[in-house]
Order: C-alpha cells, then sequence, then structure tokens
C-alpha cells in the first residue's frame, strides 16, 4: 500500500500486508539512498499492519522537509514506497 497522506506532515500511516508470521523492520532512505530511521517491529503475525511514522531520524531529531523512501521487511518479502514530507 502507499502511505498516507501523502504528502505528510507531521506524520504518515504506512500499511502492509504480511503472507506468514515473520520479524519484520521499517527502513527509512532519504533521496541520496541515506538511512536515517530503521524501526524492528519485532515478529508480527500474517495479514495487513500499519504503523504511523512521525517523520523523525533514529536519533530522534526532526527531518528536514524532501523526498524519503520507505522499506518494510518482512521475512524473505521487501515492499518500497516514496513519501514527501512537506515542513
Amino acid at each position: 500500500f502507499q502511505n498516507y497522506p501523502n504528502p505528510f506532515n507531521p506524520s504518515t500511516t504506512i500499511r502492509w500486508n504480511s503472507s506468514a508470521k515473520s520479524e519484520s523492520k521499517l527502513v527509512v532512505f532519504d533521496i541520496l539512498g541515506r538511512t536515517v530511521n530503521e524501526k524492528f517491529l519485532g515478529e508480527i503475525s500474517a495479514g495487513e499492519h500499519s504503523l504511523i511514522w512521525n517523520a523523525v531520524s533514529s536519533s530522534g531529531s526532526a527531518l528536514a522537509s524532501g523526498v524519503y523512501f520507505y522499506q518494510i521487511v518482512s521475512g524473505d518479502n521487501t515492499g518500497t514506497g516514496k513519501m514527501v514530507l512537506l515542513r
């Protein structure tokens, strides 16, 4: 699924489906491909899931306006989306 709202400020909802129970994580990259945030979600069950991401870096600082990419890694499956932060 695409995140919503998009563009967003100050937070966005990211949804995804998991085909099986597995360890999962969210990784957010900036436009240069640098990891700005990584969140381990633990072991999740099969089915539809969502989380709210509040546009902060791993260190807790607010991110600047711009284009970011999110990646949900769940077991052997990976999904990627593009999102726009407008401050």
